[in-house]
């Protein structure tokens, strides 16, 4: 929520107060001496002429009320209302002091109007943390008021915006939770890794296992005596343009045969005894 609609509830709140305070002016004369019913009648009807001037005259309203808490210091509405009048002049360290002396002398229903105003203080100077404590404190003592809890969840907002924390026992509390989650998804993480890890290993052996069988069935089978082709010791082949040695014997025996011929019909002319001519023919 925006600060200025923050700030317009709080106004509103704080009127609402001390309107609620104008009907319980009158101080009951029992069990008090005639002296501290007069004191304590002018200190109210002071209180009564500063509201008068309350949303007219700031000095006037001041004025007034300080006159009831110096007749009457414990007269709880003086230091209340006093309180709210330098709230809406803006004078928020003044307007603090008196509504925490509001606080710690009034009734149960008036500390929940001083608490609740009190957070409304603090939310203006921008402590929402002391803020948060402040309509807690307003609750404890009226747990029905919705103003005050509606005050409460936007001062927490804040807190925790200005990263102070707007509850410290609920942060613990929501922190606990998340730590417990986190545990409970690695519990749940580490089962299924587990079962992962034994389905794996199951089908592991199961693998193995018909793998063996798989052998076992292969070397029962008749082999084809192929081999491995890097164990076989293939006859050498000649190669291109190359003679083998069987090649090369015959060729040799072949030369000297034609050569034996050659010789034989050599010798076979000179024996013949045949003329060779000289001179070509005419």
């Amino acid at each position: 929520m925006k600060l200025e609609k923050i700030n317009l509830l709080m106004a509103l709140r704080l009127l609402i107060n001390i309107n609620l305070l104008l009907g319980g002016l009158l101080w009951s004369a029992s069990g008090h001496s005639q002296d501290e019913a007069e004191l304590a009648s002018l200190s109210d009807a002071y209180v009564y002429e500063g509201n008068s001037h309350f949303n007219n005259s700031f000095l006037e309203a001041e004025k007034n009320y300080r006159m009831a808490l110096s007749e009457m210091p414990s007269n709880t509405k003086g230091a209340y209302n006093l309180g709210n009048a330098y709230y809406n002049a803006e004078l928020y360290d003044e307007a603090l002091a008196r509504l925490l002396e509001a606080a710690r002398k009034g009734t149960k229903l008036e500390k929940h109007r001083a608490y609740h105003n009190i957070g409304n203080v603090l939310m203006q100077d921008k402590q929402c943390k002391k803020a948060v404590e402040a309509y807690k404190n307003a609750l404890r003592n009226d747990p029905k008021d919705e103003e005050s809890r509606y005050n409460l969840a936007i001062a927490q907002e804040c807190a925790k915006e200005e990263g102070g924390g707007g509850d410290d026992d609920q942060e613990e509390k929501e922190q606990n939770q998340d730590q417990q989650k986190q545990n409970e998804e690695k519990k749940d993480s580490d089962k299924a890794q587990d079962k992962e890890e034994k389905n794996k290993d199951k089908g592991e052996e199961e693998d193995g296992s018909n793998k063996g069988e798989d052998e076992k069935k292969e070397n029962s089978k008749p082999q084809d005596n192929k081999g491995d082709e890097s164990s076989d010791t293939k006859k050498p082949e000649p190669q291109a343009g190359k003679l083998s040695p069987q090649q090369i014997k015959n060729l040799l025996e072949a030369m000297n045969n034609e050569e034996k011929k050659v010789q034989e019909k050599v010798n076979a002319s000179k024996k013949k005894g045949v003329k060779v001519k000289s001179d070509k023919d005419w």
